[in-house]
Formats: C-alpha cells, sequence, structure tokens
C-alpha cells in the first residue's frame, strides 16, 4: 500500500480541528467508551503509525473519533474509514498512556468486526482472510500441511531460486518473503498430550498452551519452556486437544471464530486441574486474559471465559511468582531486551521478564531506547502492511545495535521473527531469543 506523505503541524491541527467538530462527550450513552477519550493527544507520540505518518487519521484519537462516527451513523463504513482501521498495529501502547483509561485495543477489535460484516474487501482479500481464519489455524493438521509446503519451499532450493530470479519483486512478495518463518523440521503436534514430571519436589501442576503456527515455527522454544518449568518444580501437561488461541481472528475482526476456538480450549483445559495455563506468547496471552470480551457479559459461555482466563499466566510472570529455584550456571553475555506489546501493554506485564534476565549469572542487562514500542510484526501487520512493518523494524534494529548487545530478547514469537529478520537485514550480527530460551540455556543439565 501507498503511504500517505507526512503532514505538517499545521495540516494536523487542521484535520483534527475537522475530526473533533459536532463530538461531545455527552453524545449517546451507547458511546461511553468513545466519549472517555479527552483528545488531549498523549497518545499521538507513541503511537507507531503516527510517528511513522504524522496524520491525525492515523493515530489513536483519530481513530477513535472515525469509529465514534460510524456508530453514531455520520460516517460510512467505506474504503477510508477501512485503511485508516487496517494501518493500526493494535500495539495497544496508547492504552498504557491514556489518563482516561480507555481501552482503544477492545474498540479496535470491534471496530473491525464491524467492517467485517458490513464491507466488502475485494475479492482476492476476501479470498485469504477466510483461508486464514477459517479454513487455516482453527485446524492443525491444515497448519501442520501448510508447514511441510513451506519447509520443502525453504529447503529445496526454491526459495534462493526465486529470489534470484526477481520473481518476488515481479509479484510484490520480495518484502513478505523476507518476513516469513523459517519451518522447523519437527513440529510439536508430536509433543500434544503429554505431561512431563517436574524435577525435584513439585511445586505447581500446570498446563502449557502450545500455540497454532508456533508449534511449526517455534517447536524448540516451547520445549524449552517445559524444561524451565520442570527445572522449577513444576509438573507440565499439554493438552491434547488445545487449538488456536484465536488472537489473529479476533484481532482481524472475525469474532465468530475467535469464540468458536475460546470455547474448544474451555474443553481442553480443565481449569480446575491446574494451577495456572502457561503461554510462552505474549499476543496469545493478551487474547487468552481477555476471552470473557469475547461473549455477552450474561451469556452461558462468560463463566467458563472468567474461570479459564483466571488461569492463564505468561511465562514470565509465574516464574518471578513462583520463584526460580532451579540452579544456573553463568552466561556471559551483554544483552538487551524488546518490550513485547501485548506483554507490556496488553498484559501490562513489564519487570518480570527483566527480573528473570538479571537473575542469570554474568548477563549484563542494557536497556534499549524506546524498548516498548512495536518493531513491526504485530500478528499478520508485517504480511498485510510490509512498508510500515519493515520502516518500524528499521528504527527498531538501530535501537538495538546502539546498545551493543550481544543478543536481543524479548517475549512474543511474532517478535522474534520480525527482530530476526532485521538482524540479518539490517547486518548487526545479533542473536535474537526469547526470555525463556536464555534461562534454558543457562539451566544446569544433569
Amino acid at each position: 500500500m501507498e503511504h500517505n506523505p507526512p503532514q505538517t503541524h499545521e495540516d494536523a491541527q487542521r484535520e483534527f480541528a475537522l475530526t473533533l467538530s459536532g463530538f461531545s462527550a455527552t453524545d449517546k450513552p451507547e458511546y461511553e467508551d468513545y466519549s472517555r477519550c479527552v483528545h488531549c493527544g498523549l497518545c499521538s507520540n507513541n503511537c507507531p503509525t503516527y510517528r511513522l505518518w504524522g496524520r491525525e487519521a492515523d493515530s489513536p484519537r483519530g481513530r477513535i473519533r472515525q469509529m465514534a462516527l460510524v456508530d453514531q451513523g455520520r460516517l460510512e463504513i467505506g474504503e477510508t474509514f477501512v485503511t485508516h482501521i487496517d494501518r493500526c498495529l493494535n500495539c495497544r501502547n496508547c492504552e498504557t498512556v491514556c489518563p482516561s483509561g480507555v481501552e482503544y485495543g477492545k474498540i479496535l477489535e470491534l471496530a473491525r468486526a464491524q467492517i467485517e460484516q458490513k464491507y466488502k474487501r475485494p475479492l482476492t482479500s476476501r479470498l485469504l482472510r477466510d483461508f486464514v481464519y477459517r479454513r487455516l489455524l482453527p485446524r492443525p493438521r491444515r497448519i501442520a500441511a501448510a508447514a511441510r509446503f513451506m519447509r520443502f519451499y525453504q529447503s529445496s532450493g526454491l526459495a534462493s531460486l526465486a529470489r534470484a530470479t526477481g520473481i518476488l519483486r515481479l509479484l510484490g512478495l520480495q518484502d513478505r518473503e523476507r518476513l516469513l518463518p523459517k519451518v522447523d523440521s519437527t513440529f510439536f503436534f508430536t509433543d500434544l498430550g503429554k505431561t512431563f514430571p517436574a524435577q525435584g519436589p513439585q511445586r505447581a501442576r500446570v498446563a502449557f498452551f502450545a500455540g497454532c503456527v508456533a508449534q511449526v515455527t517455534f517447536s524448540e522454544l516451547n520445549r524449552a519452556t517445559i524444561r524451565v518449568l520442570q527445572a522449577n518444580g513444576c509438573e507440565v501437561v499439554v493438552p491434547a486437544e488445545q487449538i488456536c488461541c484465536g488472537a489473529l481472528a479476533a484481532h482481524a475482526g472475525v469474532r465468530d471464530v475467535a469464540r468458536d476456538l475460546a470455547q474448544a480450549n474451555f474443553h481442553a483445559f480443565r481449569a480446575d486441574d491446574f494451577d495456572a495455563i502457561i503461554t510462552n506468547a505474549a499476543g496469545c496471552g493478551s487474547t487468552l486474559k481477555e476471552y470473557a470480551f469475547l461473549f455477552a457479559a450474561d451469556g452461558p459461555n462468560r463463566a467458563d471465559a472468567e474461570k479459564f482466563s483466571a488461569k492463564v499466566r505468561d511465562i514470565s510472570e509465574f516464574l518471578v511468582d513462583l520463584g526460580l529455584v532451579a540452579p544456573l550456571r553463568p552466561v556471559p553475555m551483554r544483552v538487551t531486551y524488546q518490550d513485547s506489546c501485548h506483554l507490556v501493554h496488553g498484559q501490562k506485564i513489564r519487570e518480570a521478564p527483566r527480573t528473570l534476565i538479571r537473575a542469570i549469572p554474568s548477563v549484563e542487562f542494557v536497556e534499549m531506547a524506546l524498548s516498548d514500542l512495536c518493531c513491526g510484526s504485530a500478528g499478520v501487520y508485517n504480511v498485510t502492511q510490509p512498508k510500515a512493518a519493515l520502516d518500524l523494524l528499521t528504527d527498531k534494529m538501530n535501537h538495538a545495535k546502539q546498545t551493543k548487545a550481544q543478543a536481543i530478547l524479548t517475549a512474543n514469537p511474532g517478535c522474534i521473527l520480525q527482530l530476526r529478520a532485521g538482524a540479518a537485514i539490517h547486518n548487526t550480527g545479533q542473536e535474537v531469543l526469547h526470555v525463556v530460551e536464555l534461562l534454558d540455556r543457562a539451566l544446569v543439565k544433569s
């Protein structure tokens, strides 16, 4: 997509004045969520897309105004509205700085649900969205089959040939192909249904949420997570019937699919049987903790959603609360940390990953500038908006390079893929790891 040029400050002020004309916090009661926005603008400089383009319509308050106008019937759900809503990363940085507590991520998802129901996208887009959200992600066998095809493409020489011949550039796929994950040689699906005993005295019994695409691209991260939990006295159960968390569908406005997936997970994870349900993916964790938002307050599934979500813990917060007991060997390395948006802004977890990093002997930890600004991954954003994603990635890698760290740590598989692509594109020579992978590396293994 071609991006608009940045506005001048005067242009932005004029646009914002027009945007706010006629808007009042005393509008109809159903607009209460929108009216909590006091238009202070604190969100703007923390919004990655506003920082990129300087356009009010691509800032949180600008998008909120557009969403309110649509709900009031004063703006149609047309191409312009859809463009500005699609450009949002849903990183939720605006929520962290908002003095009024506007739950931007939730109202954005509802706006995208309206788009899904009322806007007719181009045929190619409709077919692709239908395939990904309704026919691929909810079906593990299809994910595995697609992964095998992708692995053949990556390992057979076809990938190198496609890059060398320029066909990817001709088809407009060059940027997207650079950000594709490397498919694992063995998938984590083979570990579903297994129980892994605690090492030493058992301190907790937990269930592990393995994700969907992560089971074909981050199998070793999942196994490292289990090893770290075992070493710290946890029995780890990997429920066999678990399925995609529904985060990507929910973020895209395909809420019926997200609800179906949530209900499947209620049955797969019997929350009463476990002290916690553990995830190592910040994006998954944020959605798993917010399952209740998918269901009506007085609906039959709301209680199940709340019970399930109450048990969900990110691996970093769980380990910090439980306390590390496994002996750790020194890992002499200078590292920095990139905050995953849905951990720091969605789940409000900032210190736990840093606490775990500092617990590893001989690790030198240095903070990265703007560590909590999105790297550009954002679910499928780097596929749907590759130019913007790569621009954000360039800024992120510049900050990472300035730390002179040997490794960049983060807490979400999507961020790992994006940062690894960035390290390769910008030739920084930095390793990219999940925090739990560094912990696993530090375990004293018998």
